[in-house]
């Protein structure tokens, strides 16, 4: 075959956690999309995240019966984030496309983002019309959040949409680039731009097993896009600090005059009480954001790789440039 003519590699990367339950109907679906579409070469890429189930065996057989199989094995679990750059530093192909194991993005949609990919757009994400299996409050305060975040950050962060998307080689040179170990992706995703294409799904229940996501995990993913993009929580805690050091001070002049001008003492022990405890939270407030961004820079200058490797595919890894982007 000339070079001229040889395939385009898609890799499909799937960050995984404890899925022993859908990989086998997650490869299903993505071996019928691979045979069927013969003008690409496909490798499916899994990162398991130390998962502490069947998950990492089903990827080695998957793997013993289709050689397209490739996993990545962590040394422990990571959380999702850093699955996925670990993930970007391991994957081969010419565009990467980012799903779920667990069903909820359908894997047809693939070949919708490979058509766009082709007209020359770099990022093709997928946006959800509708999220089936979520209750009213997560998709209320999902909105609020997303609302909250957009208000602090001058990038535009993409409402409704998840990692499910296509990203051409330089966007995921570019995400490799990055190595930020409190990383927030969906906001990445947006800063380093590039032409990009929304496509609208309905998004589906869980196929099976059980979300690992949680309100705690959530609160965390959330306070990491806010620090990670944008320092308003910080002037916000400056400008209302001096309001209410003005308003202070105004009633503190005001008791003065009063005490002089009727020449008695002014009494409040209660109210006295309730300005030192309305002052005294909104410091500890102040004082956690603080907290927040400096924790943060913290474990940025710390410098550690931000993941360790148990093995690709069959092979163990020595880990010896892990701090460096992975060139195969």
């Amino acid at each position: 075959m000339e070079e001229n003519d040889k395939k385009k590699l898609i890799t499909i990367l799937v960050p995984a956690y404890n899925e022993e339950e859908v990989l086998n109907m997650l490869y299903e679906r993505l071996e019928k999309l691979m045979n069927e579409n013969q003008k690409y070469d496909f490798e499916i890429l899994f990162v398991n995240d130390g998962s502490k189930d069947n998950s990492l065996k089903i990827m080695q057989e998957l793997r013993e019966k289709d050689k397209r199989v490739c996993y990545v094995n962590l040394s422990r679990n990571y959380g999702k984030e850093i699955g996925m750059i670990a993930g970007f530093d391991y994957c081969r192909g010419d565009a990467v496309v980012i799903i779920d194991a667990d069903l909820q993005d359908p894997p047809e949609l693939i070949n919708e983002m490979i058509k766009y990919w082709e007209e020359g757009y770099d990022d093709i994400y997928a946006k959800r019309k509708s999220r089936k299996g979520e209750t009213w409050l997560k998709k209320f305060t999902s909105a609020m959040y997303y609302k909250v975040l957009q208000s602090f950050t001058k990038i535009d962060i993409q409402k409704d949409t998840g990692d499910f998307r296509l990203l051409d080689r330089r966007c995921v040179e570019a995400l490799k680039a990055i190595r930020e170990s409190q990383r927030y992706t969906k906001g990445l995703f947006s800063w380093i731009g590039y032409n990009k294409k929304e496509i609208l799904y309905d998004r589906d229940s869980r196929a099976a097993g059980k979300t690992k996501w949680n309100y705690k995990k959530l609160i965390d993913l959330s306070i990491d896009g806010i620090t990670s993009f944008s320092t308003a929580p910080l002037r916000w805690s400056t400008i209302i600090g001096i309001m209410v050091s003005i308003v202070g001070f105004v009633y503190m002049v005001a008791i003065i005059i009063k005490t002089i001008v009727s020449g008695v003492d002014v009494p409040g022990y209660a109210s006295t009480m309730v300005v030192i405890l309305f002052l005294g939270g909104i410091q500890l407030v102040f004082l956690g954001v603080i907290g927040e961004y400096l924790g943060r820079a913290f474990y940025e200058t710390k410098g550690r790789p931000l993941y360790f490797i148990d093995r690709y595919n069959e092979e163990k890894e020595t880990n010896k440039n892990i701090n460096k982007t992975r060139n195969i």
